[in-house]
């Protein structure tokens, strides 16, 4: 009998420990990766705050894994985002330019020495660029 509620208990503190540890909001919405800021989501908070029930460390790295993630962060209309657009035909800077300029409804240069231009082959690597620009940077520290 004794043993039973042991394992039980074991096997309890293990399951929150591996969930805690690999912070729940990373688990429930992977789609919210990369988000900046925004309104933290009570159900992600209360979920990593069990960890914090068990022990203190499972907990913690649940809101640090959450927080660096952006996953605890509820979904926002005016988040940045990725638009994909598939050229036709031949990939020349021109081409990129008019299909460029025809997005953003003005004229487009990529003739610029601060123009990158690169190729992405995942959408995963894009967005990691896009963070690692800075892009939204001015508003993150804005807000803190």
């Amino acid at each position: 009998m004794q043993q039973t509620v042991r394992r039980w208990a074991t096997g309890a503190v293990l399951g929150v420990s591996i969930v805690a540890l690999s912070g729940c909001g990373t688990m429930f919405h992977p789609e919210r990766k990369g988000q900046l800021s925004g309104q933290i989501d009570p159900v992600v908070a209360v979920a990593n705050g069990v960890g914090l029930l068990f022990f203190i460390v499972p907990g913690v790295i649940a809101y640090a894994v959450d927080f660096s993630n952006g996953t605890i962060y509820l979904p926002s209309n005016n988040s940045a985002s990725i638009d994909v657009l598939h050229l036709d035909g031949e990939l020349n800077v021109a081409s990129l330019e008019k299909l460029l300029s025809d997005k953003a409804g003005q004229p487009v240069s990529l003739e610029s020495e601060l123009v990158k231009i690169e190729e992405m082959t995942n959408l995963e690597e894009a967005l990691a660029m896009v963070r690692m620009s800075g892009v939204l940077d001015e508003e993150r520290l804005a807000t803190m």
